[in-house]
């Protein structure tokens, strides 16, 4: 598929109404009456603090693809990228569409955690994480996917996740912006059909995204976790994806990744409305790079402190607050630096670090807000801008 094509179908169904990291049920249930009589739309259960899970079904064809985004409530880049696709398989004067639908049928959760969406956290109302939860179906939610999966009998599975800016393509410099996973269904990590299937439309998909994000894709940790909801599928022999929408340079709204998750979807939908995915191709998926751990969102370089040539990295907490995101920055860690990148790097060139009561102590327990180096004060809210 051609990118200036995908390139132009982004901008064309792109949905306006949701930007940024902070989406809830809120913000979709509008979207939801707008595709009401256009899709089927059903509430197939509530979560722990009763907001309604929705289920929406497109298609016709033969081919069932079952996709639940947000079962971490805080990640919603893929939540945004699946009504952007959802724009465009409404568009009946879309071929591509058009072919889509005839030979697929799509069940999807938009949210499965509304409770977590709305409180922005990893976790459900009772401090569950749902993707722990496979097995022993304690929560509502996790009760909600299971009984869908029985009912469904997916020929193929998508996990929707995003992923912290902590991570790297192997131990590159370049950010995980996508990554992947065909999760195993044994400890063994076993190569099984079922995750040759997922492998080879991985692999579809990663060489589509080098065309957009050169060496910006990544192969998640496949260990086994029987608790995990992926495992879990492997285990029945659902052919089972993981997406993990991750960081692009300067995209904390995570708006260009929504761009590459679109694309994504696209290709993969695509490859299987249109073959017979036997997991023959599947080889190529063992040479995208295991992701590594390499980032902070920033590093200061080599600066003085205590007589000690150091590094301080910074990472950034997600905190909501009055209906917005805020990134508060916190010292992460001091030392030797050198094996690790930064989002953004300030280079101290030997400066030395001026303020009352500074010591490294102080900054391993985060209680540096300011510094001076050398002639310029910073503090840890201005090296956010």
């Amino acid at each position: 598929m051609e990118s200036k094509i995908l390139s132009h179908w982004f901008t064309r169904y792109k949905e306006s109404t949701l930007f940024g990291r902070y989406i809830n049920l809120e913000h979709i249930l509008p979207l939801l009456d707008s595709l009401s009589g256009k899709v089927i739309i059903e509430h197939i259960g509530d979560s722990e603090n009763n907001a309604p899970i929705h289920l929406l079904k497109i298609g016709k064809g033969s081919k069932r693809l079952l996709f639940w985004s947000q079962m971490h409530g805080n990640e919603s880049t893929t939540t945004k990228a699946v009504f952007d696709l959802l724009n465009m398989l409404l568009d009946d004067k879309n071929e591509f569409s058009t072919k889509v639908l005839e030979e697929c049928t799509l069940y999807i959760v938009p949210i499965l955690s509304p409770d977590g969406a709305k409180a922005y956290t990893r976790l459900n109302y009772n401090k569950v994480d749902l993707n722990r939860d496979a097995q022993n179906k304690t929560q509502k939610e996790s009760v909600v996917l299971s009984n869908l999966i029985d009912r469904v009998k997916p020929h193929f599975a998508f996990n929707l996740h995003g992923q912290r800016t902590i991570f790297s393509v192997g131990s590159s410099d370049i950010p995980a912006t996508v990554s992947f996973l065909s999760p195993a269904g044994d400890l063994e990590r076993s190569i099984t059909p079922c995750r040759k299937i997922a492998m080879e439309i991985i692999v579809a998909m990663n060489t589509v995204l080098q065309k957009y994000i050169p060496d910006g894709v990544g192969r998640y940790d496949d260990g086994f976790n029987i608790n995990c909801v992926g495992d879990t599928l492997s285990t029945m022999n659902i052919p089972t994806i993981l997406f993990e929408a991750g960081h692009y340079q300067g995209d904390y709204d995570r708006e260009k990744t929504r761009e590459f998750i679109f694309y994504a979807l696209i290709t993969s939908i695509n490859y299987i409305a249109n073959n017979a995915i036997n997991g023959d191709k599947y080889e190529e998926y063992f040479k995208i790079p295991e992701n590594g751990k390499c980032f902070y969102d920033v590093i200061i370089r080599d600066v003085i402190l205590d007589k000690k040539n150091i590094d301080i990295s910074i990472q950034y907490a997600e905190e909501l607050s009055e209906n917005n995101i805020k990134f508060v920055p916190k010292i992460e860690k001091i030392g030797d630096l050198k094996k690790f990148y930064g989002h953004k790097e300030i280079i101290g060139n030997k400066r030395p670090i001026y303020n009352e009561n500074v010591t490294v102590e102080v900054v391993q327990k985060n209680e540096l807000s300011k510094f001076r180096l050398k002639d310029e004060l910073f503090s840890v809210e201005l090296i956010k801008s």
